[in-house]
């Protein structure tokens, strides 16, 4: 095969419809949205809209307490870790960090209070570990190996009374 052979497979790529050209396209005069309307118009958002009748989600009862201040912490296991060591994605010398692990592949997600360490699977590596928190299975895990887990402080916040 030469580089002049490569061809996308057949049906990863089609052509966008051209709305809008004329009768003889299919796709003439109302561009396949029916006739007049607010659906249409252009900028129309009607997700949820039940046509006056009370929508489903309002319908619904509401329950429990929902925390919009909750933090979200990202999961990682001790056997992660050891894999992204074997496989070289980290060093076992130098300290793992949330930064290391985001560069490792091992976390993603912008939102996140930080990086919270679990037990599951076994750490072959004495490592220094810095994370946002860590379960006492993890520690224990973490210190039988012969590395060091430091649980970051989270900063909190200061309210002012009023």
């Amino acid at each position: 095969m030469n580089l002049n052979e490569l061809r996308d497979n057949e049906g990863s790529r089609y052509r966008k419809k051209r709305l809008g050209r004329g009768i003889g396209s299919g796709k003439g005069k109302t561009s396949g949205r029916g006739v007049k309307g607010q659906k249409a118009r252009e900028g129309v958002s009607l997700n949820g809209f039940e046509g006056g009748q009370l929508p489903l989600y309002r319908r619904m009862p509401k329950r429990g307490f929902v925390n919009i201040f909750r933090k979200e912490y990202a999961p990682v296991n001790l056997g992660a870790i050891s894999k992204a060591i074997e496989s070289g994605k980290l060093d076992k010398a130098a300290t793992v960090t949330e930064e290391t692990l985001r560069k490792a592949g091992l976390v993603n997600g912008s939102k996140l209070a930080g990086v919270r360490l679990l037990a599951h699977g076994e750490l072959s590596h004495g490592v220094t570990i810095e994370v946002a928190g860590a379960s006492a299975a993890a520690l224990a895990a973490v210190e039988k190996a012969g590395g060091t887990v430091k649980v970051l402080e989270t900063k909190k916040e200061v309210q002012a009374d009023a």
